[in-house]
């Protein structure tokens, strides 16, 4: 959020409290602690009243320093907090002299003078990173709901927030900040950390993260489960601030210095995605959504794809393979599927996997409504009744994982579902949570909003897990946040059937990869709408070229010959292509699990050295050898860049070197699609 009103003045209503100087520093433990007043200490009177901050340099693993700005120290902290996996005994140096005080963590610092106006610098092997100054720190606190007023008694009836301003250097581009479907760089931007169901085409996000990188070799990390709002150069257009509500504000500082040595220590610390199963990387085709289909329907589609030889690997069923005004009931329709388990059963003798779709929301007219109810599993009103309403299921409750006992009973009915032959789920919602409801565990339902959907895909992942085995487990998940990565995989969520909306879920998912997210998946032909027989063909070639691919859509249905017998044909020249290409996948995502560094990349994670690259949002790298550039026009005619090497076309094996712009005409059947050389990967 804005705090000031242009560079001089703040926001009517807005009293600031910046650290003015740091005035002591004391190494505790492995810690430096600086306290710093909001006003300059000249004399012994100068102590008296006024704000201080204290700010702590900590690091939790080499080339990583935590800081920790807090204001009141008694403020209750209910959590949730992010699980962070930090190094045992992890130490870093403190050296405090006459007029600086530094903290060091393997190659990266941070200084801090003593006794002069407020200054921070992170440093590492000799090169300035980004640093904070005059106003940067601070403790604001909003007087509109107490009328404005300034009096020292009234300080406790403005909200609090801490924030942070870093500093942004000539030519620095910030990346990242979960699933953003904007501008894929973010200087300019204002992101609010907050998940909400608000599609592809806004500034709302499913999946928000509270974490950037730079292209100047350092991230940031704001360790906040809660809202927290980033002004990218769009408050002051040199800096990053960053702000959260309550009494305290805890960051990390990441050292690289490259793109990928960011990630692989942002996701050490965060968590790194499991190795997902082999099958999960072929096609998967869906219902729909609001489609009317039965068995008969099913297998209609199963049958199409196969006698037209399109590999297939999982068959989806979306929300109505349950009765309407259930959801969620996990009972099958009996008046579209009497017999469920044989139904199953004739599916996977066609050698497919099954996925159906589930939320964390139980209508009142589910028959485990009551149950859940008397249990005590929904989150509730502050009256103790269970919080419920009208949006999506009538009269819903929201199944409240902070209780053991809903999760053991939430996944006792998802069990049931394995025991029929189901394989996996598709996670839906968990975005759209309640900030003033009761947890059982007595957590903040503010910090507990974006938090929730960790929760959710952790439990049934980790279900998953305990009933496959690891390397089977698999989500198809459309909300999460921090340390989501850890409970893949995720696909982009609703977007509309054109190609402004393909452009835009690229960004997406290239904004989510630099957010330490290995996996990505998205709806084939857009979700809204139904694609056109160009759409549908070029986001065919797009979604086949992507870690995981789906075929799904809302009113109509997604098998390709519905489009024309041609999509068939490109559908089953694309899948075959994937199939080819396994291996490499595979060894691509082992590279993801092992050190972060996800399977799609922006060119800038591949190409950090290449100005050029730091730009492109309509091309990208499947792993390190396959460079990917998606034809976004119906004209067929497509404009990409190949950097500076010797390319051979993944499809048609034409040679060219690379450093220059390319344009050229595509059929349906081909697609720019270069293997990099020097690699030591063979792709076919």
């Amino acid at each position: 959020m804005k705090f000031t009103n242009g560079y001089w003045l703040v926001k009517k209503n807005i009293e600031p409290h910046y650290a003015a100087q740091a005035y002591e520093a004391e190494q505790a433990g492995n810690a430096l602690t600086v306290y710093a007043p909001d006003h300059p200490i000249r004399s012994r009177g100068d102590t008296l009243g006024g704000a201080v901050l204290t700010v702590r340099y900590s690091s939790p693993m080499k080339n990583i320093i935590r800081v920790r700005i807090t204001h009141f120290e008694g403020a209750l902290d209910k959590g949730p907090h992010f699980e962070l996996f930090e190094e045992p005994a992890r130490t870093g140096t403190v050296r405090i002299v006459e007029n600086e005080a530094s903290f060091s963590a393997g190659d990266l610092s941070v200084r801090v003078p003593l006794a002069q106006d407020w200054q921070v610098s992170f440093e590492a092997e000799g090169r300035a990173l980004t640093h904070t100054g005059r106003k940067s720190t601070g403790y604001m606190l909003d007087r509109t709901d107490s009328g404005g007023s300034a009096r020292m008694e009234e300080m406790l009836s403005g909200k609090p927030f801490i924030k942070e301003e870093l500093s942004l250097g000539v030519g620095e581009y910030v990346y990242g900040l979960g699933e953003r479907f904007g501008a894929f760089i973010k200087n300019g931007q204002t992101v609010d950390i907050w998940n909400a169901d608000g599609g592809t085409a806004s500034e709302q996000a499913y999946k928000n993260v509270p974490f950037y990188l730079t292209n100047k070799g350092y991230g940031v990390f704001v360790n906040h489960t809660g809202p927290v709002s980033f002004e990218v150069g769009s408050e002051k257009t040199s800096r990053v601030q960053f702000s959260a509500p309550g009494e305290s504000l805890e960051y990390f500082v990441i050292y690289g210095p490259s793109p990928k040595q960011i990630l692989e220590r942002y996701t050490a610390l965060t968590g790194r995605a499991p190795l997902l199963p082999e099958w999960s990387y072929g096609l998967w085709l869906s219902t729909s959504f609001t489609t009317s289909y039965d068995e008969k329907t099913v297998m209609s589609f199963i049958n199409g794809m196969l006698d037209r030889g399109i590999p297939l690997k999982v068959f989806h069923f979306d929300c109505f393979w349950m009765k309407g005004f259930h959801w969620s009931d996990f009972l099958w329709d009996t008046a579209t599927f009497p017999d469920p388990r044989e139904m199953l059963s004739r599916i996977k003798a066609r050698g497919l996997k099954i996925c159906v779709w589930i939320n964390p929301y139980i209508a009142q007219r589910s028959v485990l409504f009551a149950e859940g109810r008397d249990k005590g599993c929904f989150l509730k009103k502050a009256d103790g009744s269970v919080w419920q309403t009208d949006l999506w299921q009538p009269g819903m409750a929201i199944i409240d994982f902070t209780n053991p006992v809903a999760a053991a009973w939430y996944t006792a009915a998802l069990g049931r579902l394995l025991d029929l032959g189901v394989d996996c789920f598709k996670t839906d919602f968990g975005e759209r949570i309640p900030d003033d409801a009761v947890y059982f565990s007595g957590v903040d339902p503010v910090n507990a909003h974006n938090y929730y959907a960790l929760s959710y895909n952790k439990i049934v992942f980790s279900f998953l897990e305990q009933k496959k085995g690891a390397g089977e487990a698999i989500l198809f998940a459309r909300s999460g946040t921090a340390g989501s990565q850890r409970f893949p995989l995720h696909w982009g969520g609703d977007c509309e059937s054109t190609f402004e909306a393909m452009a835009e879920t690229l960004r997406g998912g290239l904004s989510l990869s630099l957010s330490g997210f290995a996996f990505w998946s998205h709806d084939i032909g857009g979700f809204e709408g139904t694609p056109d027989a160009a759409l549908f063909k070029r986001w065919l070639a797009f979604g086949l070229l992507s870690s995981h691919s789906r075929l799904h859509g809302s009113n109509s249905y997604r098998v390709p010959w519905n489009v024309d017998e041609e999509s068939a044909e490109v559908c089953r020249f694309f899948s075959r292509l994937k199939e080819k290409l396994l291996p490499y996948l595979i060894k691509t995502a082992g590279e993801a699990h092992a050190v972060g560094t996800p399977v799609l990349r922006a060119m800038f994670l591949e190409f950090p050295g290449d100005p050029v690259c730091a730009y492109l949002d309509r091309q990208y790298m499947l792993g390190p050898s396959l460079l990917v550039a998606p034809v976004f026009s119906a004209d067929n005619t497509v404009e990409y860049y190949l950097p500076e090497g010797r390319w051979t076309h993944l499809i048609d094996k034409r040679v060219e070197t690379g450093g220059r712009w390319l344009r050229e005409t595509c059929g349906f059947l081909t697609i720019p699609a270069w293997v990099r050389e020097g690699q030591g990967i063979t792709l076919l």
